[in-house]
């Protein structure tokens, strides 16, 4: 366990170097974040509410999205494929320490002090210009916290496992933009879930990815509550079994597949 926080310190530190393209990196979502926000805004027009969410929720909704990007790593993230394809993952399996383990110790360093630079600094920018919602109570402030942690789990699990696929293809970095294309399609992402279609919904639900970004915005704006909120956490934990679960086979699977390939 200290083996695992000391990885993750030595990522957060790392993360804290690149000062400039954190600042490059915040200047970027917040653009976005704010061109989204005037889109919202002008959809909804003369309207105060959609869907259960207020114009300014929406406009919350917007900042919350885009500082959750770097938490998440939205538009992807190829480490494991990287060490594959230039074999640094031979010396990686013969560490005393759990492969799968030894990445979300680093994830969880770059995700925490990436979320503290960009994500944090994001939602206090807005909290400036906008009138943004905030949680109104402790219990709604612990269910973010809770949230939070668990939908960085199962992002991470789902992104180990979409690397794992360097294992059998050269090209395992088209497979990672399809997958990374489709999650922030399905969580919530580009608009909120509630917009869209039930049957929609229903079929976002069949996948992991509304249990990180849509999970983490309907708790923050208070739309998730009691026995719905009870769920949404119970839905988190259970796809961070299936795909810790998942990846672990698949992990297997492809160590083998590179003795065979003589890796």
């Amino acid at each position: 366990m200290r083996l695992f926080w000391e990885l993750a310190k030595l990522s957060f530190q790392r993360q804290l170097t690149y000062r400039a393209a954190n600042l490059a990196g915040l200047g970027t979502n917040l653009f976005w974040g704010l061109l989204r926000a005037a889109l919202l805004i002008a959809l909804y027009g003369t309207r105060t509410e959609v869907a259960g969410i207020s114009i300014q929720g929406a406009i919350t909704y917007t900042g919350l999205t885009q500082a959750v990007i770097t938490l998440y790593m939205m538009f992807g993230w190829y480490d494991v494929i990287n060490s594959v394809n230039t074999g640094e993952v031979a010396t990686d399996l013969l560490k005393p320490f759990n492969y799968f383990t030894f990445w979300m110790a680093q994830d969880l360093g770059r995700a925490f002090g990436g979320f503290l630079l960009r994500g944090v600094s994001i939602m206090a920018i807005y909290a400036l210009i906008f009138k943004i919602s905030l949680p109104t109570a402790l219990d709604q402030w612990l269910a973010l916290g809770i949230a939070l942690i668990l939908s960085w789990m199962v992002s991470f699990s789902w992104r180990f496992l979409v690397n794992l696929s360097a294992f059998w293809t050269p090209n395992a970095r088209g497979i990672g933009r399809l997958a990374f294309t489709l999650s922030y399609f399905l969580s919530g992402f580009l608009m909120p879930l509630r917009f869209f279609p039930n049957w929609f919904v229903d079929l976002c639900n069949l996948t992991p990815f509304p249990s990180t970004v849509n999970t983490v915005v309907e708790i923050f704006l208070g739309v998730l509550q009691g026995p719905a909120l009870i769920q949404a956490l119970l839905g988190q934990i259970l796809w961070i079994c299936i795909l810790v679960v998942a990846s672990q086979l698949a992990l297997r699977a492809g160590i083998r597949q590179l003795v065979i390939q003589g890796g």
